[in-house]
């Protein structure tokens, strides 16, 4: 009867945690913030006070998993959520019923929570050996309660060595799962930024470039605004490759990286589109406004030296090519095509400039 009430007890303590990871989408650590410790700490108290309805009666006592959800929360996330869930876990006891079986068990619950806590920081070494030690300081805290409340020794010889067996287990099995579930969640993360930021710059990469794009030339129509995109490649790229090698040429295109994004505002939308070529999406931004900061940016990069591995450093310039919706087209989705001709234009007409594409009939009157 207890193994089938234990084995109820862990598929419920298992559900609760795969629960929680699902509702709470990003681990808990001690460097989250205020308001998800807060909700961390709900769920967890919630899922004690859950786990506490299912006591397996041994004789005249009982013991149950209420214990596992509060020492998880307070490993991982310190004493702001353990302090929420020990809330949530005395007024649950409590309105089970008031005796002093209750108020040492309460008491009991609050001292493993506060260990659990401490060892976690404290205590040397792994993370596994880290487990063990605020496993077994439990279940010793327990059996000196248990000592206390109980007094058929009888009942002791069945109780502590079950509720032994059953805390580790529910607890290793808690603490893997939990960690697995942490590990994936992290990893989906890293993925899931990778798959839209380029790896060397940090920027947007050309899969949410595209993306971006897409959303905003469907919106930006219908809202009537203007858009205006630079299209920007560094001039004799290979040449610095050729030269000082690709390792130098990746930290010419890291810092100019960092310039664009420092050159423009924060809602613009700066990419690498792939090679030695970037981009700049400009919201709400006309022509004359897109030539301007195509301009400003072109003097700031030809002004710029670039720090070689070697601390040797070079001077580079961009080409760039302007196109803006609805003053170069009135076709939104050509705005890419548009900026770069202007490119190429730039390109072959010496480089070092930035265009606007000479197949605009009736250009605005620009100034530099």
């Amino acid at each position: 009867m207890i193994l089938k009430e234990l084995f109820a007890n862990f598929a419920i303590l298992t559900s609760l945690i795969f629960l929680y990871t699902q509702l709470l989408k990003t681990p808990l650590n001690r460097s989250s913030n205020f308001t998800y410790k807060v909700y961390a700490g709900i769920v967890a108290g919630i899922s004690s006070d859950i786990l506490m309805l299912y006591s397996i009666p041994i004789d005249d006592t009982i013991f149950d998993l209420r214990h596992i959800p509060l020492i998880l929360i307070g490993f991982y996330g310190g004493f702001i959520p353990v302090t929420i869930s020990l809330l949530f876990f005395i007024v649950g006891r409590l309105l089970i019923g008031l005796s002093t079986a209750s108020f040492i068990a309460i008491c009991y619950v609050v001292i493993v929570s506060i260990f659990a806590v401490l060892l976690s920081t404290k205590a040397k070494g792994s993370l596994q050996a880290k487990i063990a030690i605020v496993l077994t300081t439990n279940n010793i805290i327990l059996t000196v309660t248990a000592v206390f409340l109980v007094k058929n020794t009888s009942t002791l010889y069945v109780l502590l060595p079950t509720y032994w067996v059953a805390s580790y287990a529910a607890g290793i099995l808690a603490f893997y799962m939990l960690e697995l579930l942490r590990k994936k969640k992290i990893l989906f993360d890293k993925y899931k930024i990778e798959s839209t930021t380029d790896g060397l710059t940090g920027l947007n990469n050309v899969r949410k470039f595209d993306e971006v794009f897409n959303s905003l030339a469907e919106s930006v129509g219908q809202r009537g605004e203007k858009l205006s995109f630079l299209y920007i490649d560094i001039d004799f790229f290979k040449h610095i490759n050729d030269t000082y090698g690709h390792g130098d040429g990746d930290i010419v295109l890291i810092e100019l990286g960092k310039l664009l994004s420092n050159s423009t505002r924060s809602f613009d939308i700066v990419s690498r589109n792939g090679g030695e070529e970037f981009s700049i999406i400009l919201l709400d931004c006309s022509l004359e406004r897109a030539y301007e900061i195509g301009q400003r940016i072109r003097k700031i990069v030809e002004n710029t030296p670039f720090i070689l591995s070697s601390k040797k450093k070079i001077n580079i310039t961009v080409s760039i090519g302007a196109a803006s919706f609805p003053e170069t087209t009135d076709n939104i989705c050509s705005l890419i095509e548009e900026a770069d001709k202007a490119l190429y234009h730039a390109k072959r007409s010496g480089r070092n400039k930035v265009c606007i594409n000479n197949e605009v009939k009736a250009a605005p009157v620009l100034t530099v």
